[in-house]
């Protein structure tokens, strides 16, 4: 019998897993998905609408080649291990890899770990399982849904408006943005006055009036507070408490991007392709190992193994009163501890940041320690402080002023450098024996109500998260492709909508605000997770769906009104009609209007700089660019004479084989043979 095979979807993946297991195993890579839903039947959806949307699928491009190299990897294995990604997504590669290289239930498991690690993987290999088919169904109903809404709405942008595209969860991301710009645009600032006491040691600010809310709305007022106040103080209360700080739960997939994005300024992409290097494996010396566990998650479970670790590892490096009081994990156990992701931690606290700081880059650093210092911060116990409340009485206005001091710093003593505590110790006031305080000043301030902020990546994340839209697999996604079509640009690294991104957002609002809106969208994320649980028929999910939204595209298409191109006030040299500015692939360019029988596109003088005579014609040498921007040398007669040099020619001939001499790093050489000048 041959070997044991096992397939992952990521090269790198594989060669950190095959270190782990012995000489009868093979590990190999699927290189990410290998099969889509094919363009094709009705509006190239792919799918049998009228067959409960049954799918058919198609080899992606370049991967027939390595679905033919596995077939011929397991034609004599003994058996065959189906390991990819432990979420919906991987499951969907694992049945796609199952169904293409023609498998069956004798000669295949699955296996699930949710960190690379050699102890994890011989657990996997230990309880093995077959596909879940509730998995897979909800990963295709997602795939399907996707498909319809963006090829439908896409279409329709396209022949409506400048856009190039909508989506289920992008349109409704994107809203989110426009949203917010109007409430910017909208909104009128207000104002308001503050007024404040001044003392050696400390502020006190004024916020009631015979013990109720005072709001101060402009200078006649302060100014009326201000004649009343004296400069003599009364203290009316002195208020101490000792109040805990509870560490923040170990990172699942939206709050490391966002935390990542705050603390770190990296993208949620940046973020997330570090993250997937840490978990598929880092060199280490005589090892290889992930570092951390699934990144794609949003449980904040952790397992009793590492709770049990942590807190042996705090107790000796911290001291007992530094560990936690958690004692069992956090979150509902699975009955299958392969399918219950955790959050995300490092696989190892041995491997502290510190002592693998040399195998890893400056930022692959940067994120692995926030990551272990989140994990184990979270198991620790909390930080203390003590808080002063002191209020203070004048002509029956109330000041308040508050202290704060670290008492014990539990959990930010791994945690401090990102996230403090701001502590203002007020002086004892027990020391002003006649309960009278004398102020060295008073002061008012005049401030306005500021709008809310735009969205950064992080918070734009958060907020996806709270409102239900998409899933931490999507979240990066999303967010690039708003971005790629110009619907969205970032100024000082927050989200400001284009006029591109405006028009897509009222004209969907327009005829599709029933499904373009957060909770129609966070609905349908928990039909998806209902067909994973196996409570609902995913082609009946798919069945009431699409009726109505297709009844709304056809009226769509009829009553929308197309925007018109902007005239440029010039006129087509071919066939008279006027020529208007159009949005391609590349970016704006000038067009006739009389498009498609007149498919004049006016072209930019480009001015040539001469280089030197064609040595092959009548023609001369100009400089050139690739479509990538690379520059060349060719000739002008171009497509009847194809010489061309990548560096620049001097117009001399080689005087050993009468070829073009040329220029690089400030010397002349020949273009073609080894003569140097």
């Amino acid at each position: 019998m041959g070997k044991k095979i096992v397939i992952v979807e990521s090269p790198s993946k594989s060669k950190t897993i095959e270190k782990f297991l012995g000489k009868d195993f093979k590990v190999l890579s699927s290189k990410g998905h290998i099969r889509d839903l094919a363009i094709k039947g009705k509006y190239g959806f792919g799918v049998d609408i009228d067959n409960h949307f049954k799918p058919t699928y198609a080899t992606i491009k370049g991967k027939k080649k390595v679905i033919n190299e596995l077939k011929k990897e397991i034609k004599d294995a003994k058996m065959v291990y189906l390991a990819s990604d432990p979420d919906r997504e991987g499951e969907a590669i694992s049945w796609h890899l199952y169904d293409a290289l023609e498998l069956n239930d004798d000669n295949y498991e699955r296996i699930v770990f949710n960190e690379i690690t050699k102890g994890a993987v011989e657990e996997a290999f230990k309880n093995p399982r077959k596909i879940d088919e509730n998995l897979v169904n909800s990963q295709e109903t997602r795939r399907i849904l996707d498909r319809i809404i963006g090829f439908r709405l896409s279409k329709l942008m396209q022949s409506k408006t400048d856009g190039t595209s909508a989506g289920r969860v992008q349109s409704v991301a994107l809203k989110l943005i426009v949203d917010r710009e109007r409430e910017i645009e909208a909104f009128v600032p207000e104002e308001y006055w503050t007024i404040t006491a001044k003392f050696n040691d400390f502020d006190a600010e004024l916020f009631n009036y015979n013990h109720k809310d005072i709001k101060i709305s402009n200078e006649i007022e302060a100014n009326e507070i201000m004649e009343r106040l004296g400069n003599t103080f009364k203290i009316e209360s002195v208020d101490k408490k000792t109040k805990s700080k509870k560490a923040k739960p170990p990172f699942i997939t939206s709050t490391l991007q966002q935390e990542a994005s705050s603390k770190l300024g990296f993208t949620s992409k940046k973020t997330m392709t570090i993250a997937q290097k840490l978990y598929e494996g880092v060199e280490l010396g005589d090892e290889t190992v992930g570092l951390i566990t699934y990144m794609r998650t949003d449980s904040t479970r952790l397992s009793k193994e590492f709770i049990e670790s942590a807190f042996q590892h705090i107790e000796a490096k911290y001291g007992k009163e530094y560990v936690g009081s958690v004692k069992v994990p956090k979150g509902k156990k699975s009955e299958n501890v392969q399918d219950a992701h955790e959050a995300i931690r490092p696989t190892s606290l041995k491997r502290d940041p510190l002592s693998i700081k040399q195998y890893l880059s400056d930022d692959e650093y940067k994120l692995y320690r926030m990551i272990y210092y989140r994990a184990l911060a979270s198991l620790m116990a909390n930080a203390k402080t003590n808080n002063t409340t002191v209020i203070l009485d004048n002509n029956n206005y109330q000041f308040k002023a508050s202290g704060q001091v670290l008492i014990f710093d539990g959990y930010l003593k791994v945690y401090s450098d990102y996230e403090e505590i701001t502590e203002n110790e007020l002086p004892p006031f027990e020391k002003y024996k006649t309960n009278v305080i004398v102020s060295n000043e008073i002061i008012k301030e005049q401030h306005f109500t500021k709008p809310p902020a735009r969205y950064t990546e992080a918070k734009l994340i958060k907020e996806m998260e709270e409102l239900g839209i998409g899933r931490p697999s999507t979240y990066t996604k999303t967010l690039d492709t708003i971005k790629s079509r110009g619907y969205v640009k970032l100024v000082d690294k927050k989200f400001v909508p284009t006029p591109i991104g405006v028009e897509i957002t009222d004209k969907l609002q327009e005829y599709f605000s029933h499904i373009i809106n957060v909770s129609y969208t966070a609905n349908m994320e928990n039909d998806l997770d209902k067909i994973a649980e196996g409570k609902l028929v995913w082609y009946k999910v798919l069945e009431n769906f699409y009726g109505e939204f297709e009844e709304a595209v056809q009226e769509a298409f009829e009553k929308m009104e197309k925007k018109e191109p902007e005239k440029t006030g010039e006129m087509c040299p071919q066939c008279g009609h006027p020529l208007v500015i159009r949005n391609g692939k590349y970016g704006e360019f000038v067009a006739c209007s009389n498009f498609p029988e007149c498919k004049y596109i006016k072209t930019e003088e480009k001015e040539k700089i001469e280089i030197c005579d064609c040595p092959n014609c009548d023609g001369k040498i100009i400089a050139k660019k690739t479509k990538k921007g690379k520059i060349f040398y060719g000739c002008d007669n171009y497509p009847k004479c194809t010489i061309a040099y990548w560096d620049k020619p001097i117009g001399e001939k080689c005087p050993e084989c009468n070829s073009m001499l040329v220029e690089k790093n400030n010397k002349i050489k020949c273009s073609k043979c080894d003569y140097h000048k």
